[in-house]
């Protein structure tokens, strides 16, 4: 077996191979995210927006509002 990246091995890579270790990083946790442990406050707070999506109450902004947030500009 291989032996893992340093850090520095890392940061030396392609940006674009970086991304792609990052996906499949991410895509790894999705596959188990049932595993991963959640306080009650937070499965309660992710049932209020579920619920609020599903009867329509959800509150959101555009992007166009965000982006202004964001960086200020008007």
């Amino acid at each position: 077996m291989a032996s893992p990246l340093t850090t520095d091995e890392i940061a030396r890579l392609p940006v674009a191979t970086r991304l792609a270790l990052i996906e499949a990083l991410w895509d790894s946790l999705d596959r188990e995210a049932e595993d991963l442990p959640l306080a009650d406050w937070q499965r309660d707070e992710l049932d209020r927006r579920l619920d609020a999506l599903a009867d329509g109450t959800s509150v959101g902004a555009s992007w166009e509002t965000v982006r202004r947030r964001i960086t200020g500009a008007s």
